[in-house]
């Protein structure tokens, strides 16, 4: 198992913002958590919102070899086309969490992790690059533990606590985790096609024919979430079927015409 060192903050205004300001001193695999974020960050520009004390909102910070700087605690050299498996590493590394503490989960591309249809993590995975390589990462966490009682604006959240009854130490959650994690690292070093087969069946919706919106030519002014409830306009809604990822990480729909690949911020779900 990796080495990993954890350190905990009472109140910062996001843990990636903190783990950026201290990247150039930060070993491999440092980890930055807080108690609570005042300014946390999601995806999609969005606030990550978590009550204070009661659920986990923390950074990893990963380093990588490039040809530019090689440092031994490093992880070997990955190219900029393969910084996808990043997230597909640490999302594997939640559904795998949560199922020792007996939570089925899957995985709502490209990095939510959902139980059932309600979104239980949430995750902001940040990368710099060194020419065509990811010379670092930073992989923002925020899962619901003990909150059971979130804000009406949020459309279908979920904790651990709410799913099993019982209350959890977030430190000791936080240790546990991060064991889970530094063996899901392990797959970034072998071949691209187990860890791309693997994130695949867990797939959130994969081979079921559903409705989605393509939001690539969207008003900016929507709300960025505003069509995952089904409750916004401004995206065209369309049937697909999730088929898998490309290589590079993009979502494969198929549809009446066709299967096509999807970037970030260009297809959103209908719940």
């Amino acid at each position: 198992m990796k080495t990993y060192t954890i350190k905990w903050h009472e109140t910062l205004d996001s843990t990636n913002s903190q783990a950026l300001r201290e990247a150039p001193a930060l070993d491999n695999l440092s980890v930055i958590a807080a108690a609570s974020q005042t300014a946390g960050r999601g995806q999609r520009g969005n606030r990550w919102s978590a009550a204070p004390g009661e659920n986990l909102t923390f950074s990893i910070f990963l380093r990588f070899n490039t040809d530019s700087c090689s440092r031994p605690d490093s992880f070997p050299a990955l190219t900029a086309g393969r910084q996808f498996a990043i997230s597909a590493a640490a999302t594997l590394a939640q559904c795998l969490f949560l199922e020792r503490h007996g939570i089925m989960s899957s995985i709502k591309w490209p990095n939510d992790i959902y139980c059932g249809d309600r979104k239980i993590s949430g995750m902001l995975v940040e990368n710099s690059l060194a020419a065509d390589h990811v010379r670092t990462s930073i992989v923002g966490i925020g899962l619901n533990v003990n909150q059971t009682v979130f804000p009406e604006d949020l459309p279908n959240p979920v904790s651990m606590s709410g799913l099993t009854g019982r209350k959890y130490d977030i430190r000791t959650l936080l240790d546990e985790f991060m064991r889970v994690f530094s063996e899901c690292l392990d797959m970034l070093e072998g071949p691209w096609s187990i860890l791309k087969e693997t994130y695949e069946w867990r797939l959130y919706r994969k081979g079921t024919e559903c409705s989605f919106a393509d939001i690539s030519g969207r008003d900016a002014t929507l709300p960025a979430d505003a069509l995952i409830s089904g409750t916004g306009s401004g995206g065209k809604i369309f049937r697909g079927t999730i088929e898998g990822i490309s290589e590079t990480g993009l979502l494969k729909v198929r549809t009446s015409s066709g299967t096509k690949e999807f970037g970030f911020k260009e297809i959103a779900y209908i719940i």
